[in-house]
């Protein structure tokens, strides 16, 4: 690995193992760099954001991009490889600081054997510990230094075991989610101001994505009967897309498909009179963009079954958990059937005064989740630079 800089210049190894990961590192890079005009080095495991940013990956990232036992365990011993030279070199370059970007089973498995090499060491995206198994809280206050947290309920949970946590803010509030156009969108389509659109998001892995479509499906089919002319955007995450627009090819209203890395895609949430989407962070995109939504999830039995066992939480929207209200539908596991879906969706697209009010409430969310404050990105990186900046035990 060739590190660019002088070498006197802060040393800051940095560790992502998936895309979303990526992004946040890179937009801390590039905080960082603001920062210190610069003058700083990078190591550590990334994917193209982060390169962009000048880090040169150990290794893929794409090799941790991995989910699932029957995933994982082929590939087990050379994750388990991966690891030690994680942390072999992270040892050898003796970093002002070590970084893990969520991914918890592969970061904290290198930030074990990193403990007490006299580096301070930081992850960010704290683990839902306010949902299940809360003991991890503890076992992290073992070796990690700090804590950083997208929500701002989650610093107590660490806090309470000794581990330092700061609240920096959710990354979707710098995404861009709030500058799509909907009217050019419509536009561009041909899609009049008067024609309903229901945008929908199916999921980004393959299994969720295969248990909504035909549950999507139906529910437009319901939704067209009583609206001529509605037209269903389809967004697909880009790694599944062809899977998803073949699927929708039969659909019985009129359908635009757009893929979720595609510039249009806050383009089509803000033409959208109404979304009805998978649970994830998407909601909040959908929130930022001003698009009322219905959220939805189907498990399999024994998925569900188990989650409701471990599950602490009533609420699995983002907007709803920090609001601690049901402010945005939530249709889960039995609940998530084409008829209650129908319902909920038609429901936003008949009635204003229901739109508004859960616009309010998303947008009384995206403040407290640093909405109208400095970039989440900013927040982490001065957690970043008090380390930086905190003379070594010993020094004066």
């Amino acid at each position: 690995m060739i590190l660019a800089g002088k070498p006197e210049n802060p040393l800051i190894f940095l560790v992502a193992g998936e895309p979303s990961g990526d992004i946040l590192g890179a937009r801390l890079m590039a905080a960082l760099r603001r920062r210190l005009d610069g003058q700083v080095r990078f190591a550590g495991v990334g994917g193209n954001r982060m390169a962009a940013e000048g880090l040169e990956s150990l290794f893929p990232m794409s090799e941790l991009s991995v989910m699932g036992l029957a995933e994982i365990l082929p590939r087990l011993p050379h994750l388990l490889k991966r690891i030690r030279q994680t942390a072999d070199l992270a040892e050898r370059l003796r970093p002002d600081i070590f970084i893990t970007i969520d991914s918890p089973d592969f970061s904290f498995r290198v930030a074990r054997r990193l403990k007490g090499k006299g580096f301070p060491l930081v992850h960010y995206v704290a683990p839902s510990v306010w949902a299940w198994r809360p003991g991890r809280a503890r076992k992290l206050s073992k070796f990690l230094d700090h804590v950083i947290a997208l929500l701002p309920f989650e610093p107590p949970f660490f806090e309470k075991v000794g581990l330092p946590c700061t609240f920096v803010g959710h990354p979707v509030i710098e995404g861009g989610a709030d500058a799509g156009d909907g009217a050019a969108f419509r536009k561009r389509y041909g899609i009049s101001s008067q024609t309903p659109v229901v945008c929908v998001l199916p999921g980004s892995r393959i299994g969720e994505i295969r248990r909504h479509l035909p549950i999507f499906e139906e529910t437009v089919q319901r939704l067209g009967y009583s609206r001529p002319g509605l037209v269903a955007l389809v967004v697909a995450v880009e790694e599944h897309a062809d899977e998803i627009f073949d699927a929708c090819k039969n659909w019985p209203v009129l359908t635009q498909e757009i893929s979720d890395s595609s510039e249009e895609k806050f383009d089509a949430f803000a033409a959208a009179d109404v979304a009805l989407a998978a649970s994830g962070t998407v909601s909040l995109e959908l929130a930022m963009a001003g698009t009322p939504a219905v959220i939805a999830y189907k498990m399999n039995l024994i998925t569900g079954w188990i989650a409701r066992l471990l599950i602490r939480v009533p609420y699995v929207n983002l907007i709803n958990l920090v609001l601690i209200r049901p402010a945005v539908p939530e249709l889960l596991l039995e609940q998530c059937r084409p008829r209650k879906l129908t319902e909920a969706v038609a429901g936003l697209l008949d009635d204003e005064t229901l739109r508004h009010t859960q616009l309010e409430s998303a947008a009384e969310a995206l403040d407290l989740l640093g909405r109208n404050g400095p970039s989440p990105s900013e927040r982490a990186a001065e957690v970043v630079m008090n380390f930086l900046n905190k003379p070594p035990e010993g020094g004066v």
